[in-house]
């Protein structure tokens, strides 16, 4: 699915962890509390430093 959608969109796809939900949820409210940073490209990069990512590209351009 997501070589897919990296090809029909020409983008590419980032895959998070698998627990990207509970990640996100527990990271939304520890910056409600301040115990994280709260804009949204902070708290990306704390996800980014925790985990592991992947990077899907697309072959050939979309379509």
């Amino acid at each position: 699915l997501n070589e897919l959608t990296a090809q029909a969109t020409g983008k590419s796809v980032i895959l998070g962890p698998v627990e990207a939900t509970a990640v996100g949820n527990a990271l939304v409210q520890l910056a409600a509390l301040r115990g994280v940073p709260d804009s949204l490209d902070e708290l990306r990069a704390v996800v980014r430093r925790s985990f592991r990512l992947e990077t899907v590209e697309p072959k050939g351009g979309a379509g």
